[in-house]
Parts: structure tokens; C-alpha cells; sequence
């Protein structure tokens, strides 16, 4: 059991809705001081609307110096050029947050340092705390996300992963990739918060306003809104099944065009909702949906809200990615528009029997955020 550490956790945003980096680090500052450095140099920003707020939220998360969230857990939006091809930018970003991170530890350590980084391209800034360990959790194929420089981050990556004393990945397609750069990388797929969803079940939650004029049944979506989903598949099927409802729940990339999407009687984009609402809107949905593009980004992909629908006892109907595919006792697999329309008729005729719902919370039940950190501690 790590207890007394003082963690050094490199993750973008963490004032997004919670993954499991958030699920894992709010763990680990029960017994240890949690310092997260709100990184955001790994890929070069375009002129997009998405990508100007986001920058503007990040210069306003740094005049605000380091926060304190909760208890033993404090955030640092640190000052760095997000140039990640750039020489000069990497040795300016190498001094910045070294002086800024040196700087936080004065006010918060306590005990000896550990490096966390989910995200693939610090290894420059390594030796400069005195860390006794240094962990790479991998949770992406980071050099398959649009906008990225791929070389660049395979080059960085292979770096990190080397000089990693653990490397931890969340599906065996990751984990294949970087045992080659490291023996002592580990399978742990993604917990659930399994209590939190699972309220779905067990409590007599009040539909949301937003779904109350929505007929049913409806078939729902929540999470990022971005290239790797495909809408399109969607509203093929909803063009042909106008009394379905199509729910998607989350923030839309600013690049996305969906004017063809909203335009269709029977889609309905609410936006993001916060966290503790989402057991509700599970409650009032029909289906869970993860209508995933099966690429090279999707392969490596361990869908967490796959076991958030689950706890919420919800049917799910997903597209084949390997990780998904270990649980096709539990979910209809479907990639095609006539497949997927199969495949939510069956489950809407049949597939929400209690004894089916049981199955589904009982198997996210030993699935825990906790279990997954008891692995984990293995190895420390």
C-alpha cells in the first residue's frame, strides 16, 4: 500500500469530467500528498474556437496559482509553451516547470517523491525531484489522436517508458506496444465508480428536466463529443427509426459539424452534465450506447463508461473494440447501421429483465476504482 509519498501526477485537465486519472489519484491522496501538474504541451493548438478557450482557460488556471480541491490533493496549471516538436520550446518548458514544481513542493511535500505521468511526454523533466520511482500510466494510444505529432510522440513515449520503473496500460493492445520499451509493463484495465452509478439501480432517482420531453425509448451516449465517435452511424439508424431517441450527452468539439444531427427530430444534444447527475439520466435511459470508430486510436481503447452503463444496470450496445469484446456475454457488439438497429431492437424486446440487470451490476461489482489500486499496490 503506497502510504507518506508525495505524488508528482503529470495529467491534462483536471477540472474535466472525471477518468481514471482522476478516479486513481483522488484514491492515492488518502494516504499520500497529490501534487497534479495540469500539463497541456503535448500538441500544438490550431485557431479553433475549442482550442482558443481552452487556452484562455489555462492562462486564467495559472494566475491562479497552485489550488487545493480537496484534502491532500492540490493542482498546478503550470506556465509552458505547447510546442512539442520544438527544441527551444522543450528547454524552456524543462526550466518552467521545474522552477514551478520545485516551488509548489516547498509549501505542500511530505515524504519521499514518486513521478505519475498519464501523459507521454515528460521523461525531459525526470531526475530534477529526487523521486524514488517514476510510473507511466498509459491509457491511450497517444500517437493515434488527431492533431498530434505521431513521430514525435512515439520518440518521447519510448523515452518515458524506458526510464519508467512501472509501466502500467489499461488494454492488452497498449500493453503489447510498450512491454517491447519496458519488461515490467502491467494490464490493468479501468475500474468504475461503481456505488455512484449503481445509484441507477438502487435509488428512485428523478428523471432530469431534460429528458422529461424526450419519448421513449431512449438510446444514450454521454462523453467527449469528438472524432472518434461516430454520430454518423447514429443517424442512419435514427433516420430509419424515427420513434427512437437518440440521446448524447457531452461537450462537442468545436471542428465537429453536427448541423445535419440536430437537425433530426429524433437526436437530442444536451450538452455536458455534471458527474453526479449522470445516475440519473442512466436511470431514465433505455440503452447505453458506444458507438466508438473502430480505428487505430479505438483499438487500444478501454471505454470506461462501458462499466459506468453497466453498473447502472443499463443494456449496452457497442462496437467491437477488443476490450469491449471481453464482455459480449454483458453487451451486443454491432459496427453497421443495420447491425446496431438489430441489435437495440433485440435488447428493447428482451434485454432488461431483472435477472439480465443483475448480471450486468453484479459483474461491475468486483470492478471497483479500489480493486484496480489494489493491483496496483502489488507492485510497490
Amino acid at each position: 500500500m503506497l502510504t507518506g509519498k508525495t505524488i508528482l501526477c503529470f495529467a491534462s485537465g483536471y477540472d474535466a469530467p472525471p477518468t481514471s486519472k482522476h478516479h486513481v489519484m483522488h484514491l492515492l491522496a488518502e494516504q499520500n500528498i497529490v501534487l497534479w501538474i495540469n500539463y497541456h504541451a503535448s500538441r500544438t493548438p490550431t485557431a479553433s474556437s475549442s482550442d482558443l478557450l481552452y487556452m484562455a482557460k489555462r492562462l486564467m488556471e495559472i494566475i491562479k496559482g497552485l489550488k487545493n480541491p480537496r484534502k491532500n490533493l492540490f493542482v498546478l496549471t503550470p506556465l509552458v509553451i505547447p510546442l512539442p516538436s520544438s527544441d527551444f520550446a522543450r528547454k524552456l518548458n524543462r526550466f518552467l516547470l521545474i522552477y514551478q514544481i520545485r516551488l509548489a513542493l516547498k509549501k505542500i511535500r511530505k515524504g519521499p517523491i514518486q513521478v505519475w505521468s498519464f501523459t507521454p511526454d515528460i521523461a525531459y523533466v525526470l531526475n530534477q525531484f529526487n523521486e524514488e520511482k517514476v510510473v507511466y500510466y498509459c491509457v491511450d494510444d497517444h500517437a493515434a489522436f488527431s492533431g498530434y505529432d505521431t513521430a514525435q510522440v512515439l520518440k518521447d513515449e519510448e523515452e518515458l517508458c524506458r526510464k519508467s520503473n512501472l509501466v502500467i496500460t489499461t488494454s492488452m493492445v497498449l500493453q503489447e506496444k510498450k512491454k517491447g520499451w519496458n519488461p515490467n509493463t502491467i494490464l490493468v484495465t479501468h475500474g468504475v465508480d461503481f456505488h455512484h452509478f449503481n445509484r441507477a439501480v438502487t435509488e428512485n432517482l428523478a428523471c432530469p428536466k431534460e429528458l422529461q420531453n424526450i419519448p421513449q425509448p431512449r438510446l444514450g451516449f454521454f462523453g467527449l463529443i469528438r472524432d472518434w465517435v461516430d454520430v454518423d452511424l447514429l443517424w442512419q439508424i435514427a433516420k430509419k427509426r424515427p420513434e427512437w431517441h437518440f440521446v448524447l450527452i457531452g461537450d462537442a468539439d468545436s471542428s465537429i459539424d453536427l448541423g445535419k444531427y440536430k437537425a433530426t427530430t429524433n437526436m437530442h444534444f444536451l450538452g455536458r452534465k455534471p458527474y453526479q447527475d449522470l445516475p440519473a439520466f442512466c436511470r431514465h435511459l433505455d440503452i447505453g450506447l458506444i458507438p466508438f470508430k473502430v480505428n487505430e486510436l479505438t483499438h487500444a481503447v478501454n471505454p470506461i463508461k462501458l462499466r459506468e452503463y453497466l453498473s447502472a444496470g443499463l443494456p449496452v450496445v457497442s462496437t467491437p473494440m477488443p476490450e469491449v469484446k471481453k464482455y459480449d456475454h454483458l453487451v451486443e457488439l454491432a459496427d453497421t447501421p443495420h447491425t446496431m438497429e438489430q441489435a437495440i431492437s433485440n435488447l428493447l424486446d428482451s434485454g432488461n429483465s431483472d435477472e439480465k440487470r443483475a448480471a450486468r451490476v453484479s459483474a461491475m461489482s468486483k470492478e471497483t476504482w479500489q480493486a484496480k489500486l489494489d493491483l496496483i499496490n502489488r507492485y510497490f
